[in-house]
Parts: structure tokens; sequence; C-alpha cells
């Protein structure tokens, strides 16, 4: 293989997030850009794992506004020669307790803020939109049309072509070996295919987010924390063209997936590992997968759709997406270590907001005037203060095991 010539911009992952950001950065014109990936393909770890959804209602118009720029560049994406799958099938939301109709009734409100389309919508259509649930003990049903789920390593291999297309390239099969610092400024990586120069380092590295960081001297509490769905045989009457669906109370979510029914929840007592636990060169350890966790999900499910009880397993999506000990995204250049940015700490909104988060990655870079939310996501908060690794860990687990929190 050739060895590497010097960019302005190295991405480290070329995840849906690294390859993601390659794209924004060179709509904005900033195409000197080389994306590293030490596995053979893009999105072949923890994008390959995703389940697809991609979900706007947000609790502030700030986030819904991103994850309906991730929907307009996935629509947009989808009108290319190599598609990420994108199904805009919209998504209802039930509410089984009057608390939880009562933040639905704020949601729309900040929905309305955004100028994202999203309204209550009674028994009688959410069995018409969703014919196989019951939704007899619903105190609230959400409705946005605009929603939908994509195929995650489409996502990744659409971004890839739109982004070589503008001149953006990629190394696969490449592992980050150093980074290279001068006068306290990133200089340029040092890999398995030799070194580069460059002006900038993008650290979406996912799961090795921790440990790329602490090659330049900065110690981030990124966090794996497992998750994982499950995938059904073919079902009766679930088509193509069913909305995605997410139960708060139950901490459930799923959706149609090849004529089967894709669920998967948030676990009220979260497994997580440890960054310093697993070499630089390593992924995490393999996530093994949890029978009794993935039967909870489904015998809680089947509150709503019966038929979902002992219906055949036919595949298990599993890994360790990352979180941050407040649960907000790590973007933006450290100003210990000039050169250095972070694109990570996605707290399981990696593919679906991955088109808004390389929006956030081109304005906190070269806007002169970023925004406070923009600004709000900066390393900085971390490496600029004191806080302690254990508690740190404990309040990142946490935002997964309350991530339908109200």
């Amino acid at each position: 293989m050739p060895s590497l010539s010097d960019h302005e911009i190295i991405i480290i992952g070329g995840g849906a997030i690294g390859a993601g950001c390659a794209y924004a950065l060179a709509k904005a014109g900033h195409t000197d850009v080389l994306v590293l990936d030490r596995a053979d393909d893009v999105g072949a770890v923890t994008t390959a794992q995703g389940a697809g959804l991609c979900g706007q209602i947000r609790d502030s118009a700030e986030r819904i506004r991103l994850a309906m720029h991730s929907v307009a560049t996935f629509r947009e994406l989808q009108a290319g020669e190599v598609k990420p799958d994108w199904h805009e099938v919209g998504s209802v939301r039930v509410a089984l307790t009057a608390r939880r109709a009562e933040e639905f009734d704020r949601l729309i409100v900040a929905a309305d803020a955004a100028g994202l389309e999203a309204r209550l919508i009674d028994h009688a259509e959410a069995s018409r939109r969703w014919p196989l649930m019951e939704f007899d003990g619903a105190k609230s049903v959400l409705w946005c049309p605009s929603d939908g789920y994509m195929t995650p390593r489409c996502v990744a291999a659409s971004y890839r072509h739109h982004a070589e297309k503008l001149g953006v390239r990629f190394a696969t099969a490449t592992a980050l070996e150093d980074l290279l610092v001068k006068n306290g400024r990133v200089a340029g990586v040092k890999t398995s295919r030799g070194s580069a120069g460059c002006r900038y380092v993008v650290n979406a590295a996912g799961a090795n987010a921790y440990h790329v960081a602490r090659l330049a001297g900065l110690e981030l509490p990124i966090f794996p924390v497992r998750h994982e769905y499950f995938v059904t045989v073919p079902m009766d009457g679930l088509t193509a063209d069913l909305p995605c669906f997410r139960i708060p109370e139950l901490t459930l979510y799923g959706r149609v997936r090849e004529g089967g029914l894709l669920l998967g929840g948030w676990e009220p007592k979260a497994l997580s590992t440890d960054p310093h636990s697993f070499a630089p060169d390593n992924a995490p350890p393999p996530v093994v997968t949890d029978w009794p966790v993935l039967d909870s999900f489904e015998e809680s499910f089947s509150r709503l759709f019966p038929t979902a009880r002992a219906a055949q397993k036919s595949w298990v999506g599993k890994g360790w997406p990352t979180f941050t000990p407040d649960g907000r995204f790590l973007i933006g250049e450290s100003s210990r270590v000039p050169g250095f940015v972070m694109a990570g700490g996605c707290n399981a909104h990696g593919i679906s907001g991955s088109g808004g988060i390389g929006k956030l990655l081109v304005e906190s870079l070269f806007d002169p005037h970023p925004g406070e939310y923009a600004l709000s996501l900066s390393p900085d908060r971390f490496t600029e203060s004191s806080w302690d690794w254990e508690e740190a860990r404990r309040r990142a687990v946490q935002v997964y095991e309350t991530y339908y929190g109200v």
C-alpha cells in the first residue's frame, strides 16, 4: 500500500461519525481531508451494530434542529448513487402514564419552536398506523411523520462515496499508532502505513476515543456502555412501511427489519467497560449476548404486542456506544492541545445524529462566531475542570440507564 501524504485534516475513525464529518467538511469547502480506519471498510465496528432508528423529538429546540439536519442529510444522500437506505416512515411514541403524557405536551412545544411537524394522535389513528400494536392502555401517543430509519453500514458507505466525490481520501486497514505533537500543537499522525502531517486531527474513534485523546495528553471521560437489541424472523403483518416506535416507560424502541421485529431497550442496570482495561490498539472486549436482558425486552413489549412473545430470534445486535457524564456530545477543538478536535461521546446518537454532528464540527472549527450550543460541547469542559474518574463513569452509565427519563 502507498504511504500516506499530508492533509489539512485527518479524521481517526471511519464509522458514521468520522465519515459523516468528512462529508460535512467537504461540503463546506474543506476537501483536503483524510479518513483513517484500522478496519478493512468504513462502518465496520460500532456503526455496524447500530439499530438504525432516527428520531428528531428532543427536549429542546436546539437539539431538535440538530436532528432535523441529520434527516435532511439522509434525504440528500438517498437521492445519490450510493444510498444510506433511508426510510422516512415516521414514528409513534407511546405514553403509558399521565406523567409521561405531560412530557409529550412539553415535547410538542419544543417541536413547534424548532419547526418540526409533530402532533398527538388518538388511539384510532395510532392503530391505523401500527395495526398489530394494542394502544388501549396508552395515555398519549406522539406522532412525528418525518422520523425514520436507515441501515447503519449503508450510511457510512454513502458518506464515503459522496465525500470521495468531493475530494476526501479514505485509508482503511490503517492503524493509528501515535499523534505527532510539536510545540504543544498537533502536527500529524503516525500510522501502520507511515506518518502524515496535518493541521487538525479529528478524534472520531468511537469506543477507542479515550485512547486517541490520551495520545494527545488529554484525559476525557468517554465510557463504552453495552447496548443490545434483537431481530426476529419475519412475522405476519410486519411491513417495511410501519413506523418506528418508542415506549419510554418500558425503555423500549423498535422498528420492522426485513419483515421481522427489531426490538431494543435501555437496561436499568447497565454494563460498562473501563477504557483503562483494554489497550489502545485493541477493540473493547467482545459483548456476550445477555439473553435474560433480551427476553425481558420481549416480555415487556408483549403488553402492547402479544405476538412478540416467544418469537424466534434471528440475530442479535450488540456493541459499545460511548457515553459522557453529562449526556452531551464532545465536539470541537481543544484549547489545551490546539489542532486536536473531538467528534465523539455520542450517547447512542452517533449514527442518527451524524449529519448534525458534522454540521457542529464545521461550525466549531471554521465559523468565526460559533453558537452557544456548539461551544457548550467543547472538550474543554472536562480538560479545564477537575472531576473524579469513578464518579464520571457512574454518571455516564446513569445517562444510559435513564435514557428515557422524564
